[in-house]
């Protein structure tokens, strides 16, 4: 009868011990997932992990190759964050899709540039030539001011942020102005004179705006403010103090500094 107790009381022990861990382990389970741009956006966030380890929560960083995946994804709570894109873009997209996702922190700042393809340089472009610049509403429009900017076109200034291949109203050298999928861009840099290329793409194929580029988003001009990287979320969470680690995380001077020495120009931080 004793040997039985002794089993009961220490088969109980070990239960009671075994059940406390694991509500222990469940309530310390702090863990954030964010969506993210293999580049720069998930490799910032992997140093912004660091720092919220040692805040006790973990965070898990899911990669995306596109601009649409991501925020569906985050609509859908199976993600608690993405970061990847800037504000006009989340809002044509929150239009279109009638999502609700809002922003909670700018983060950085990738100046769009003007990379040489067929043509090395921008005197040398030729009559109709061959500019490829993202397809995307906002991203589009920016391309299509950064030409504006060096002369190449002009743009319907009614049009602003909403501005297409509709609204240019000068061409003086007919160039032929092609529409393409911005994750695409950098593959057809071979088949057209010159490509106007999102920061994020352009550092995945190991360009630099500082130094690839044969003309760029100023980082003084009214773009990177507009065009700042954001953090988002669900509308309802701002407040979520998870995600207020996070955007801590994301503004430290350890993430301050990696961006500034990992891409030298081509990522700029605005905190």
């Amino acid at each position: 009868m004793k040997k039985v107790l002794s089993f009961v009381l220490v088969f109980t022990l070990a239960f009671t011990l075994f059940a406390g861990c694991g509500a222990n382990s469940k309530q310390g389970n702090k863990k954030i997932i964010v969506g993210a741009s293999p580049t720069p956006h998930a490799e910032i966030l992997a140093v912004a992990k660091e720092v919220l380890k040692e805040k006790g929560y973990e965070l898990e960083i899911k990669e995306f190759t596109d601009y649409v995946q991501p925020n569906l994804t985050l609509e859908s709570k199976e993600l608690d964050a993405n970061y990847f894109q800037h504000t006009p873009y989340l809002n044509d997209f929150n239009a279109e899709h009638k999502t609700n996702l809002v922003s909670i922190a700018e983060i950085h700042y990738e100046p769009l540039g003007i990379y040489p393809g067929k043509t090395k340089t921008l005197d040398d472009l030729k009559d109709g030539a061959q500019v490829a610049i993202p397809n995307d509403t906002t991203n589009e429009a920016r391309a299509l001011l950064l030409l504006e900017a060096q002369g190449l076109i002009k743009v319907d200034p009614n049009a602003g942020l909403k501005a297409t291949i509709n609204d240019i109203v000068e061409n003086p050298k007919n160039l032929k102005i092609i529409e393409i999928e911005a994750a695409q861009l950098v593959r057809s840099l071979a088949d057209v004179d010159i490509a106007v290329i999102n920061g994020n793409y352009a550092i995945q194929a190991g360009m630099n705006a500082m130094t690839d580029s044969l003309a760029r988003e100023e980082k003084d001009s009214a773009a990177a403010t507009t065009y700042a990287n954001i953090l988002v979320v669900r509308k309802g969470d701002e407040n979520r103090e998870d995600l207020k680690a996070l955007v801590e995380a994301l503004k430290s001077d350890k993430v301050k500094q990696f961006i500034e020495e990992k891409y030298k120009g081509s990522v700029v931080p605005v905190f």
